[in-house]
């Protein structure tokens, strides 16, 4: 599927809220409920759209800590890699996770309620996780706000 620039339009408004209704955003891209519909469904079915989310305030939920740790394995052998990878998506806290470029082989975002969270995590979970080699952690201090996801990928056009 190609997109053009009412497509683009589309998902920067679902971008910014996906709760809005099709009647609004079919008025902003200047099309009928309908035809809107259709793009959007369209824009699922291809999977340009993978699904619909509520941003968490994190810190309001009482979760005051993110971490970006990278993991280095010993291996980089695709059974360990997967081995690794199933073992990391049941950890409660691990909101992301990236296989990367570089001296290290994986980055995780682990969001924890403080210190002492990111540390029993860290002490019953990082540490055993298969075939680590190395696990260094950095902690945000802020979060700096950036342009929205969509906004990025296709402009700021009007």
């Amino acid at each position: 599927m190609q997109i053009d620039a009412i497509d683009s339009e589309i998902l920067k408004l679902l971008a910014r809220d996906a709760r809005a209704p099709v009647t609004q955003v079919a008025a902003q891209v200047g099309l009928s409920q309908s035809a809107c519909t259709r793009r959007i469904q369209a824009l699922e079915a291809s999977g340009h759209i993978l699904g619909y989310a509520a941003r968490l305030g994190h810190r309001r939920l009482g979760f005051r800590v993110t971490a970006l740790v990278d993991i280095t394995l010993g291996t980089q052998v695709e059974e360990d890699l997967a081995r690794f990878e199933r073992a990391v998506a049941e950890i409660d806290g691990i909101v992301e996770c990236a296989l990367v470029s570089g001296g290290q082989d994986y980055r995780l975002k682990i969001v924890c309620r403080d210190l002492d969270d990111y540390e029993r995590l860290h002490r019953e979970h990082l540490g055993r996780l298969p075939g680590v080699v190395t696990i260094n952690s950095s902690f945000v201090l802020r979060s700096v706000p950036t342009r929205a996801e969509a906004d990025a990928l296709f402009g700021q056009q009007p």
